[in-house]
């Protein structure tokens, strides 16, 4: 009989996660949910753990740890709270498979503790490597942990290069939609406001990801990702808008041939790739058929208009802890505009602003990984009125 593998979800409300659940549920016989956490939202996490019986739920805002607490006392679920036990239960032996679905820069310490424990990463968190893509590479090496991309473009890249030299690799080529706003130019964009943002032609995801895509940031924080995963140069990661959003992203080789993967826009597919790695398992998602798209068009990005993109290249050219800065400012501005607070150019403004203020710090250790990150979002927060 197969063994299943044990998975922990940190981040299970957000999108990624309740998409993963769906995964776990429909292959039951080859996983076992272990452990699910969330950082406030207490009712969803509660009926998850009541639908999905874990053996730890993890309740991130210790104000709520009673609530989840009393609402699970009768199902044989243990209960715990806070950011210690975030890193305390990545670290345990207790699962096999950590899925970082955690949002933003707060997902960085727990994933550096599953790392540490040389555990399998499926990452979701692309803010872990944007942050501090040298230190967590090399603490992947050091302890022989396993970092599987779950981003869909990340997962193109992975399933095109295997079987594959990294050395024959000439360039990667992400794909981006181009989000909601393609062709826009900023005469249009000075006014719009979330709710046509949140609007993506392509892909369902949270709120946070998807005005990132529409910004196209997203974009620019999966470039210095996939330096950082896949041991590249600045200059072997090019982007390409691709509004059908079919082709995921591509490879070319030193010979000049090229690998795509394509498939219908649809996050459950590299999730369960990832976790089912190395197998490749059935499933009833919905099929790509060529005759529903009789053209796949491409085109350049505009960076003049959506800078962030251009931003986030800047920033992983100058490396050191630049992308922190970038990272740090784009999260603030992103719950700002979310909020009505500033308008979606004034975005970029507030970025460029913090990236021209906060020293460069060419080598940062951790702790100026963390400082860079609290002082950012104090200064991005000073811009917005």
């Amino acid at each position: 009989m197969k063994i299943r593998k044990r998975i922990a979800i940190y981040g299970s409300t957000g999108s990624i996660g309740t998409q993963a659940l769906e995964v776990i549920e429909a292959h039951a016989d080859l996983f076992e949910l272990e452990i699910l956490t969330a950082h406030s939202n207490a009712d969803l996490l509660i009926q998850q753990a009541k639908r999905f019986k874990p053996n730890m739920v993890v309740i991130s805002d210790e104000s709520l740890y009673t609530k989840v607490n009393e609402a699970l006392s009768g199902d044989s679920i243990k209960v715990f709270a806070g950011e210690k036990s975030l890193i305390e239960i990545a670290a345990s032996d207790s699962y096999d498979i950590l899925l970082a679905a955690i949002v933003g820069f707060a997902g960085l310490s727990s994933t550096i503790a599953a790392v540490q424990q040389g555990k399998i990463v499926a990452l979701a968190n692309k803010e872990t490597l944007v942050v501090a893509g040298d230190i967590v590479s090399a603490l992947v090496h050091k302890h022989q942990a396993t970092l599987l991309p779950v981003d869909s473009e990340h997962s193109a890249i992975f399933q095109c290069l295997v079987g594959e030299s990294s050395r024959e690799v000439e360039k990667i080529i992400l794909t981006a939609s181009g989000g909601p706003f393609l062709g826009k130019k900023p005469n249009y964009l000075i006014n719009v406001k979330k709710d046509h943002a949140l609007q993506h032609p392509n892909w369902t995801m949270g709120a946070k990801i998807t005005i990132d895509s529409a910004s196209l940031m997203n974009k620019g924080l999966e470039m210095i990702e996939a330096k950082w995963l896949f041991g590249l140069k600045n200059e072997q990661i090019e982007v390409i808008v691709h509004p059908q959003s079919i082709i995921h992203s591509m490879v070319q080789f030193v010979d000049g041939s090229m690998k795509a993967q394509m498939g219908l826009p649809d996050m459950k597919l590299p999730i369960q790739y990832a976790l089912a790695y190395p197998e490749r398992i059935s499933n009833d998602f919905k099929r790509f058929e060529f005759k529903n798209f009789p053209s796949l068009t491409f085109e350049a990005a505009d960076t003049k208009t959506f800078r962030n993109l251009a931003l986030a290249k800047d920033a992983m050219l100058l490396g050191g802890n630049a992308p922190c800065v970038l990272n740090a400012a784009n999260e603030v501005v992103v719950e700002a505009f979310l909020k009505n607070k500033v308008g979606f150019l004034e975005m970029s403004d507030i970025i460029e602003s913090c990236l021209e203020k906060v020293p460069l710090i060419e080598k940062p250790t951790l702790s100026d990984y963390i400082q860079c990150n609290y002082e950012t979002r104090a200064l991005a927060a000073s811009f917005i009125k």
